[in-house]
């Protein structure tokens, strides 16, 4: 089948199946004769694994790590769960940032008039934050998650 026919039945965009096959996650695909991509069955099987990992929030460097767990059979379980009980604690990490800037932003827009003047605590707050101050946690970037490996 061609990227169309595998993106429709993996449920992974056609653009995302280039970059998977980019980065090594999957083989690169046959070609056709035309030099069209020809996906087979094993193909849309490992894509659909990649996309439900994705949707757990997996990065591409844990994928690759889980994809490799998936095709070895001498595997032993506890690695696949040190591996999503490494990427739950990441997970409940973000949580608790998330919960923080909620809060900050709930104080925040609560200090705030919302009027016609041009006063505005929210504006303040972010203006605070210059950059001078020392910053009370590493700040993150979300979808890059750290390294989990032991």
């Amino acid at each position: 089948m061609n990227i169309g026919q595998a993106s429709e039945a993996s449920g992974v965009s056609s653009k995302m199946i280039r970059y998977y096959e980019q980065t090594g996650l999957i083989p690169r695909a046959a070609r056709r004769d035309s030099g069209y991509r020809d996906y087979d069955d094993a193909d849309i099987h490992r894509l659909r694994f990649i996309r439900g990992a994705r949707d757990l929030g997996f990065t591409v460097q844990q994928i690759a790590d889980l994809l490799a767990l998936w095709s070895d059979r001498q595997r032993a379980s506890a690695d696949v769960k040190a591996l999503a009980l490494g990427h739950v604690d990441a997970l409940k990490q973000k949580q608790a940032e998330i919960a923080a800037m909620i809060a900050t932003l709930e104080n925040l827009a609560n200090r705030c008039h919302g009027d016609d003047r041009p006063d505005c605590p929210i504006i303040e707050g972010l203006a605070e934050n210059d950059g001078s101050q020392p910053a009370k946690a590493k700040p993150r970037r979300f979808g890059k998650v750290d390294e989990l490996r032991a």
